[in-house]
């Protein structure tokens, strides 16, 4: 897939560049275009800020880990979850894929007894 600029920004107005995915938007969909002043290369702005996007990972995580927390019926020590996420400049963050899939890694701990 073709690869193109989207500028992001933090709640601060810092502002920085990301590669993505060339956008696919729906008919009658714009995503505003932005000059970059050093080069004046034209780049895409992104919908959101970096915190607003990531506001949507948090419940995800969340929920995630709290079901594997209350489905156990000898609690883990340590929870770890991973997962991929990839900026987009219409939506955000996204779940990253692997082939079509959205995989998680949960790697799950217990310490040994020291009885």
């Amino acid at each position: 897939m073709d690869k193109e600029l989207a500028q992001f920004k933090l709640e601060d107005g810092t502002a920085f560049l990301v590669e993505v995915d060339k956008p696919v938007l729906a008919r009658g969909e714009t995503l505003q275009r932005v000059a970059l002043v050093d080069t004046n290369k034209m780049v895409y702005e992104a919908k959101q800020t970096l915190e607003e996007a990531l506001d949507k990972v948090r419940p995800v995580a969340e929920a995630t880990v709290k079901k594997l927390k209350s489905g156990l019926t000898q609690p883990a020590d340590e929870i770890e979850v991973t997962f991929g996420l990839k900026l987009n400049a219409e939506a955000g963050v996204v779940f990253g894929s692997v082939g079509g899939e959205v995989t998680f890694e949960v790697k799950l701990k217990w310490q040994k007894d020291k009885d």
